[in-house]
């Protein structure tokens, strides 16, 4: 009696393809030529199918302006059953960061999306950022989802072992079930950073092992599209000898391409899993704090890589939505899109607001690790514009008002100041400064200017990876851990916005004061001050006060913002009383009375999957009055 030999390996290949709302007509022309149809079309023409498939709703809608011709080729490998189309939320959100009823309202455009072009009925969920909390799977089952695809990490932090992981799992809340595949991280190191045997001896190991499944969904970027990737996939002829190679491996017998729904149903589940908050592996180490990344990192390098994985349960960092503590600026856009989603949600949800919310919940400008995103203005600019046009049609008609709320859930109330024309946040306890000044006729938030931080790369050591690489290439984590400064960058010490009030040397200099080396002699940056509001026709004034500080901002119906200063600095005559404005853009501004101004260019230093960047965030318009005067004023035009 022989043995008989176990089943093929069932292997989903799934690819992520996304651009970002507000993304330059050109990044999207070059991925499109250089990286999502040569991937797409070579695997189709050697039968490497199925594949499973997200495309995000920003880069469908672009596809829909530019290059319908690939969408009609989509149609017929979905119609040709070769490939499998997923759900997300259309505009590419973080689900975890929404209101529920925008989940559900997110994956139910992509799903009208994708029946309605291309005739896909489909039923697993691509899960932006691998962003899971357990109440998530409530709303993915009333969306219809059937299966979404997580993280192997998300199961290994839970206390799962890597060899429960290659078949499905279900998990539920609140009585609603829904299934679960584990992506192999393995398998995203491996493909296409390192040669196609090494893939094809990971597959065969584990159908020795008697496993069923292995899973691989991740960016298609990495095929063309990250630095050097393209060289590696296509000139060095990386996916011909993959596909000759997983070929081989379907002739034999020993894979068999399948579809996550086909993998979902029909390789026997492993039975219920409860997964806690997590994301990857990588993104919960962007989401710590500085000093914490470091800790994080010099933990992981003591305990090697072999210590590591039998430490997933312990050994980890954040969750995603720290983000929103770590940078004011992305909770700000957050706050303020969810407000504006229940504010329309009051209001019958006017389609044009609908939609333009649900762009501005579009994932990528609100955090940063490898990638830009928070740094990249264009990104945030795409955030607040879209913003902009929605409070601009729920304000139809509306006369000049205001409210005091806690917009940003701190725990200290703001002040918001709305008509028709504009929209206005300022926040008393930090010092009066106004963070948000948005005019509905050029869709511009005006305080839309990111804060100069210390990031964790900018002090990285560096590491040794030793031959590591050796005969494959560099993915785009290794080009993170291998850039380095050689001179740090200049940080602020406290955060930015419109009106921040300082009083400064008379000695200090213009270049001294934009490099951040010095100490303010008084700062009203972080005072809490007294509020009062007042509503006239036309008008709404706010007085501020703090110590030795009075400020009273008047707005207009139209947006013009008009500051009166009243200070009381006795013993600093010869100081300079120097009010800074971070701004999107150049503005007129008039000062009462005249005085210099020192104008300079908010610069930042990120890393990029490019290495190291710098780059404009706005401009610091700084007025300098003696503070002898002892009283002031600025006026913000049109």
């Amino acid at each position: 009696m022989t043995d008989r030999a176990p089943p093929p390996l069932r292997f989903v290949f799934g690819l992520h393809l996304h651009q970002p709302v507000g993304n330059f007509d050109h990044v999207m022309a070059d991925h499109v030529r250089d990286v999502y149809r040569p991937i797409i079309e070579r695997t189709s023409a050697a039968g490497f199918s199925p594949l499973t498939l997200h495309v995000s709703g920003p880069l469908l809608e672009w596809l829909e302006a530019h290059d319908t011709a690939w969408l009609d080729m989509i149609g017929r490998l979905a119609a040709d059953k070769r490939i499998e189309l997923l759900l997300a939320g259309f505009d590419e959100p973080i689900l975890a960061s929404l209101p529920g009823p925008d989940r559900l309202e997110q994956i139910a455009r992509m799903r009208d999306y994708l029946e309605r072009r291309f005739g896909a009925d489909a039923t697993g969920l691509w899960l932006t950022e691998r962003v899971w909390q357990p109440e998530l799977a409530v709303d993915l089952a009333a969306a219809g989802v059937e299966y979404a695809l997580v993280d192997d990490r998300h199961f290994l932090v839970s206390g799962f072992t890597a060899d429960q992981l290659h078949r499905p799992h279900h998990t539920e809340s609140d009585g609603r079930r829904v299934g679960l595949l584990a992506i192999d991280e393995r398998l995203r190191y491996l493909i296409p950073f390192r040669p196609p045997e090494e893939t094809a001896a990971y597959l065969r190991a584990l159908r020795s092992h008697g496993h069923e499944l292995a899973i691989l969904a991740d960016d298609g970027e990495k095929f063309g599209g990250w630095p050097g990737t393209k060289d590696w996939v296509y000139g060095s002829g990386w996916l011909d000898a993959f596909l000759e190679t997983m070929g081989r491996l379907m002739a034999d017998g020993v894979v068999q391409l399948t579809t996550g729904q086909e993998a979902f149903r029909q390789v026997p589940t492993g039975g219920l899993a409860y997964l806690g908050t997590a994301s990857y592996r990588e993104m919960e180490k962007w989401a710590l704090p500085p000093e914490a990344q470091r800790d994080l990192t010099r933990l992981e390098d003591e305990l090697g890589p072999k210590h590591l994985a039998a430490s997933a349960s312990f050994v980890r960092g954040g969750h995603w939505h720290h983000f929103l503590v770590k940078y004011s600026e992305s909770n700000r856009m957050q706050k303020m899109m969810v407000a504006l989603s229940n504010l329309s949600r009051t209001r019958g949800d006017p389609p044009v607001a609908r939609r333009a919310i649900g762009r501005a919940q579009c994932n990528d400008a609100y955090w940063h690790g490898v990638f830009g995103g928070l740094y990249l203005p264009h990104l945030r600019n795409a955030i607040w514009h879209q913003l902009a046009i929605a409070e601009r049609e729920l304000r139809q008609g509306e006369a000049l008002a205001y409210e005091e709320l806690d917009v940003d859930y701190d725990g200290y109330p703001e002040i918001w100041i709305h008509s028709a024309q504009f929209s206005a946040l300022v926040s008393p306890h930090r010092g009066g400064a106004v963070e948000v000044l948005t005019r509905f006729d050029t869709l511009v938030n005006l305080a839309d200017v990111l804060t100069r931080r210390r990031e964790s790369y900018h002090e990285t050591p560096k590491h040794d990876d030793g031959d590591e690489r050796k005969g494959g290439t560099a993915s785009i984590h290794d080009i993170e851990r291998a850039a380095r400064l050689t001179t740090l960058p200049p940080i602020d010490a406290e955060p930015r916005a419109i009106l921040v009030e300082r009083l400064l040397a008379d000695s200090l200099t213009a270049d001294d004061y934009t490099a951040a080396r010095y100490t303010p002699i008084r700062s009203w940056a972080a005072v809490s001050m007294r509020s009062q509001v007042s509503a006239t026709p036309g008008k709404i004034a706010i007085v501020l006060e703090g110590y030795e500080l009075e400020k009273r901002l008047t707005f207009d119906a139209a947006g013009c913002l008009s500051v009166a200063y009243a200070w009381n600095v006795a013993g600093h005559e010869n100081a300079v009383f120097a009010p800074e404005l971070s701004l999107a853009r150049e503005v007129a501004l008039r000062l009462t009375p005249d005085a210099p101004v020192w104008r300079s260019k908010i610069t930042t230093v990120a890393r990029s999957e490019r290495g190291f960047e710098e780059t404009t965030q706005g401009i610091s318009l700084t007025p300098r009055w003696p503070a002898r005067l002892r009283s002031a004023g600025l006026e913000i035009g049109i």
